[in-house]
């Protein structure tokens, strides 16, 4: 007997192209719950389209660091790539970041984060692996970064790299990638790169009955030619390249 199927998305990072395609897709299999994990709009796109589109649909949705940084406007989250998007939004688009929760209790002992539970900067699944790029966390690791819940499936983004790891104690965490960025570079908090080395934008599925998770990872093609050019025009060629690559280039 199944009992709920979620659709779980994150980092949309304002590529309206990527969250319509990925939009399309679940109205195509009837998904009609989705939650999305943080990272919404930053990025070298006219976030509008993607903050309206968001607004619109009123999914349950957690902040990520990048949202943050845009409503603070500064810190280390407010770069240029931040800045430029803070001058795209209206009053009501930041109204609706700034109004976003930290993390989401959905019920059903699962709980919503973009990060871990105690941070929207620290990566759940993945760490930096020393040599500038990411290895899997181990168990220990996971379990370490969640010793402020006791949810039985914790889904998380902020990593871009879609995982599924299943706890020895039961515990299910989840990342379904991103919708609109499969790659970057950033030095928090040691210079590493983050690839998916595909440019499709992904997001999961997630079906729970019986007791079981049971999670498809879905990944979808979209005209990421063209947002890549938007990003070139723009004036950063460097998310142009992870867009149409999935591969990173010094920031």
């Amino acid at each position: 007997m199944i009992d709920l199927v979620l659709g779980v998305i994150s980092d949309i990072h304002g590529n309206i192209r990527a969250l319509d395609a990925v939009i399309s897709d679940m109205e195509r299999r009837g998904i009609d719950r989705v939650v999305n994990l943080g990272d919404c709009l930053y990025g070298p796109f006219d976030a509008r389209f993607v903050a309206e589109r968001l607004i619109d649909l009123g999914w349950p949705t957690v902040a990520g660091n990048e949202d943050r940084g845009l409503v603070e406007a500064q810190g280390p989250e407010f770069t240029a790539t931040a800045r430029f998007t803070h001058e795209q939004l209206f009053p009501s688009h930041m109204e609706w970041l700034t109004a976003l929760p930290s993390m989401l209790d959905l019920g059903q002992g699962i709980l919503a984060v973009h990060g871990t539970p105690r941070s929207d900067r620290e990566y759940l699944l993945h760490r930096p692996d020393g040599t500038g790029g990411m290895r899997e966390a181990t168990e220990e690791e996971i379990a370490a970064a969640l010793d402020r819940t006791d949810a039985w499936l914790t889904l998380c983004g902020h990593d871009h790299l879609p995982r599924v790891s299943r706890l020895n104690d039961g515990r299910t965490v989840l990342n379904p990638g991103s919708v609109g960025c499969p790659a970057y570079s950033d030095d928090h908090p040691v210079p590493h790169a983050v690839e998916n080395g595909t440019p499709h934008a992904r997001y999961a599925i997630v079906t729970l009955g019986g007791g079981r998770v049971d999670v498809e990872p879905v990944a979808i093609a979209y005209d990421w030619d063209a947002a890549a050019a938007e990003a070139e025009s723009n004036g950063f060629p460097e998310w142009a390249t992870w867009i149409t690559t999935g591969c990173a280039v010094p920031a």
